[in-house]
């Protein structure tokens, strides 16, 4: 299970809306993929649709798809969204995660 702060929510539902997605019935895609300076970096996109495999979970009226292989290493996560003086952008708390980089964008288990 993927959760989502209500912070993140509000900024998922304007990014999408500005996207030309439907937060009512389009997806969040959040995975994991090599890379970043800790080896796993994380991704998120919009999608309109879910593939075979992909995990469905649905949090805060937000719809979250994860493909199967990302899944493992996000189970527990939340998705935060920070708009302060370290830089703006979407935080993903992971309690799997042994060691983050400074920027948060990647890390290793």
């Amino acid at each position: 299970m993927i959760k989502v702060s209500d912070i993140a929510k509000k900024k998922v539902i304007e990014l999408m809306n500005d996207d030309g997605f439907n937060p009512e019935i389009d997806f969040v895609r959040v995975g994991v993929k090599s890379g970043g300076c800790s080896g796993l970096s994380y991704e998120l996109t919009f999608d309109k649709e879910n593939k075979e495999g992909d995990k469905v979970f649905e949090d805060n009226d937000i719809k979250i798809i994860v493909d199967k292989k990302s899944f493992l290493y996000l189970v527990g996560t939340t998705l935060e969204y920070s708009g302060g003086l370290n830089g703006t952008g979407f935080v993903f708390n992971n309690p799997n995660a042994q060691r983050t980089c400074g920027c948060g964008e990647s890390f290793s288990l």
